[in-house]
């Protein structure tokens, strides 16, 4: 099934269109968790790893019957190497096993054949020998534009291929986004909607029943004037949106990510829903994470 209409129904069924995004900072993991994996001893990058994958399946297991979707930011597991990314794979497997949709937040790109081959690692598979192996077992990836279409086809081509899906740069919530993005093109356009109208494009050939790209778009939600101007831009690309709770948006700046049947965007919380546990003193971190998104599903209800 097309990615665009196995996230609509899994938002559907979940009653909201919520992403936990997952980022684990090893100083802000419970001390229970970490004492449960290092039973008193040091911490090494096995052990890092361990402690990564338990916090993720916790969080998971609070969460799964709520949202549709988690986003594992990738940079906190790469950094610590092969462990770490171990801990990702893991994390993925097992969000996958309770239904959820994965996206892996690595910003990927390059020149054609490297891109290829980012393609091929995260939405795709690998021939080893006679057969064929999907590395990661994930259903989206966040990619970069800057490159231009040589960078974007190979992941169009996978997606299309193992009907996986995209989420373009295109306006990003941190506060220098405009730094670049909001520079003004010769045809008049600010560069990030300059480049909507390509994302725009690249996505025609994979549209779903509910109308929906596999091509989506990152629009932020710190930026809320210009998420209506690319709605308008984008009518078919769905929105992941970040900047949701610890960067300061609120429900009432998301209303324009969503069409008007009230489908389009994936509203991703990652800080305030996994650490949620450090502003509540009578809950364990699994419970603090579920009050949070079920106090963040009431509050996008207005939307």
């Amino acid at each position: 099934m097309n990615f665009a209409d196995r996230l609509i129904d899994q938002i559907n069924e979940k009653g909201a269109p919520i992403c936990v995004g997952i980022d684990p900072n090893l100083e802000r993991i419970p001390e229970s968790v970490i004492e449960q994996v290092t039973q008193g001893g040091e911490l090494d990058l096995p052990t890092i790893g361990t402690i990564f994958l338990e916090f993720g399946k916790g969080i998971i297991d609070a969460v799964a019957d709520l949202v549709p979707a988690v986003k594992l930011q990738m940079a906190y597991y790469e950094q610590y190497g092969v462990a770490g990314m171990y801990a990702f794979a893991q994390t993925c497997t097992y969000a996958k096993s309770k239904g959820l949709i994965v996206i892996a937040d690595g910003k990927r790109n390059d020149i054609g054949s490297t891109a290829e081959a980012y393609a091929k690692a995260y939405l795709g598979e690998v021939e080893i020998g006679d057969t064929q192996h999907s590395i990661y077992d994930i259903d989206a990836l966040t990619v970069t534009p800057y490159l231009g279409f040589d960078g974007i086809k190979p992941f169009i081509e996978e997606c299309e291929k193992h009907n996986k899906g995209i989420f373009i740069l295109v306006k990003t919530s941190n506060p220098s986004a405009g730094d670049f993005q909001d520079r003004v093109t010769d045809e008049g356009l600010r560069n990030f909607e300059y480049i909507a109208h390509f994302v725009e494009s690249w996505g025609a050939d994979v549209i779903g029943e509910h109308g929906f790209s596999s091509i989506g778009a990152v629009v932020g939600a710190t930026y809320p004037k210009d998420i209506a101007k690319l709605r308008k831009l984008m009518p078919t690309s769905f929105f992941l949106v970040p900047g949701y709770g610890a960067q300061g948006a609120d429900a009432e700046d998301l209303k324009a990510a969503f069409g008007e049947d009230g489908i389009g965007a994936l509203i991703n919380a990652s800080r305030s829903i996994i650490y949620a546990y450090e502003d509540n003193d009578e809950l364990d971190y699994k419970e603090a994470a579920r009050a949070a998104v079920i106090e963040m599903r009431e509050e996008l209800k207005s939307v």
